[in-house]
């Protein structure tokens, strides 16, 4: 007896959000998506009952617009048992070690099954280490002396309060796959950086330079700046560009063009039905094929390896050659050298900003890992991705063939289909991922609006150009049945 006999009982019974029997109108996915997202902004702002929010440190502060969550909410995890769960899926079907198939549906409901599964393990392999261990959420003494539970009753309450927001958050992404417009994570993730994006441009609370960019500028036409050197000097332009904000300006202006020019860049394969003459249309291979999505599994990789880092350096202590802590972030070791380059202070020695004991060497040769992790990791993720979601030459050529179309000027035949794709499928998906890790690391290094990272602004403006011309997809549909009945969206 195979694992799929024996986990086919539970796994197929895993609660589920219920499909819509039939078509469900534009409007009415509107109202479900809107509602959905309040919900989440709702939730990011609930406090964990029982959390002392002063002695608790944010594990994940330089990933928390990309994980979708709110450090001391019910939203603590965010969406990063969903992502991890997903890392091991992909990793175990691109590996064929699961054995699905997923155009069976008693498979599909088996696959569906164990990611939820997975998600929970994450929950509690995430959740459990950040409650129990370290300084990451410290229960109040208060509330512990309050209710006479002790300090460890208190963490099992914050546990079951970030655990079950970690399953809502699951089902809440679930709910918009099937009744609402988009991704539910794609969703999350877009709302967390526009939050950052927008305070970065107009809040105002605060002094130069911690203020929104627009503040700023105000304060800087006024004279409210005290201790301007002169604008033409070195330090003038220094100052222009990174306490003024023209740098980080710059670069989020650059990123975005340079990603709405990518999802439009592509190889349009010419195509014709082998019955209906005339009837003829065109397969896209985009530069962005495999989409930025599979950056959100390189970062949180990243994201994972750091954070055992920081469970073995809180817990355990660590040997200098393997991690230097200081006040929770790796200055030295084998873990500082891993860290991902956050911001223009992580790097810019010259600045003053980076630690004394750190030498311009180490900081070049963790610029050099986080560079080459992130453009072999984004190209590899980019495979995995594109060939589990049925997006490689081989089941792209079975589409096409049961669509009934053929290529012009080659036999129609499934495996003259696949050789054709093959020619464009595979190099693009590399060169696409690699492109995205490498605009993700820059946009880190430069700084950007807000001080987004460069994965989430780049996620952010990907998922919303898709967003858009989904939107503009289904009011097409709305306006003409007809087609819907073509993509095979019919009642």
């Amino acid at each position: 007896m195979g694992w799929k006999e024996t986990a086919a009982p539970v796994l197929t019974r895993m609660p589920a959000v219920q499909r819509p029997e039939g078509h469900v109108p534009f409007r009415r996915k509107m109202y479900w998506t809107a509602g959905v997202l309040v919900l989440y902004f709702f939730l990011t702002n609930v406090t964990l009952w029982g959390l002392d929010t002063g002695a608790s440190q944010d594990l994940f502060e330089q990933f928390r617009s990309l994980l979708a969550g709110g450090q001391g909410t019910v939203l603590q995890l965010g969406i990063g048992p969903i992502v991890t769960g997903s890392i091991v899926l992909q990793l175990l079907g691109g590996a064929n070690l699961l054995g699905l198939d997923t155009n069976d549906p008693r498979d599909q409901a088996i696959y569906q099954g164990l990611q939820k599964m997975l998600v929970l393990v994450m929950v509690f392999l995430t959740g459990i280490p950040m409650v129990f261990f370290g300084n990451f959420l410290q229960p109040s003494a208060a509330v512990a002396q309050s209710l006479g539970i002790g300090s460890l009753g208190v963490q099992v309450l914050l546990f079951a309060q970030i655990a079950a927001g970690g399953i809502l958050l699951l089902f809440m992404d679930e709910v918009i796959s099937k009744w609402g417009v988009g991704s539910g994570i794609g969703l999350f993730i877009v709302a967390g950086v526009s939050q950052s994006l927008v305070g970065g441009f107009i809040f105002w609370e605060g002094e130069f330079p911690n203020q929104g960019l627009f503040p700023n500028w105000i304060d800087l036409a006024l004279g409210n700046v005290s201790n301007i050197p002169p604008l033409l000097s070195i330090d003038g332009l220094s100052f222009l560009l990174i306490q003024a904000g023209i740098l980080g300006l710059f670069t989020t202006l650059l990123i975005y063009v340079t990603v709405v020019y990518a999802e439009s860049v592509r190889v349009e394969i010419p195509l014709s039905h082998a019955r209906v003459k005339g009837a003829r249309g065109r397969f896209p291979v985009k530069l962005i094929y495999a989409s930025v999505l599979p950056m959100i599994l390189v970062r949180a990789l990243q994201a994972n390896i750091q954070f055992i880092g920081q469970i073995l350096n809180s817990t355990l202590g660590i040997p200098s050659w393997l991690g230097v802590y200081s006040d929770g972030t790796a200055i030295g070791g084998l873990f500082y050298y891993l860290s991902p380059i956050y911001s223009r202070e992580s790097w810019m020695w010259w600045l003053g900003s980076t630690p004394a004991t750190i030498e311009p060497w180490q900081i070049l040769i963790r610029i050099g890992v986080d560079l080459t992790f992130m453009i072999v990791g984004g190209a590899v993720f980019a495979i995995f991705w594109v060939e589990t979601t049925d997006m490689g030459p081989e089941a792209t050529a079975k589409q096409i063939q049961n669509s009934g179309m053929q290529i012009p000027g080659f036999r129609k035949n499934l495996g003259v289909i696949e050789k054709v794709l093959e020619r464009y499928i595979p190099q693009v998906t590399v060169l696409g991922g690699a492109l995205v890790g490498l605009l993700a690391v820059m946009a880190n290094m430069l700084g950007t609006i807000g001080n987004v990272t460069g994965t989430g602004l780049l996620l952010t403006i990907s998922i919303t150009y898709k967003l858009y011309e989904e939107i503009a997809e289904e009011q097409m549909m709305e306006m003409h049945p007809m087609m819907r009945e073509m993509f095979g969206g019919g009642d």
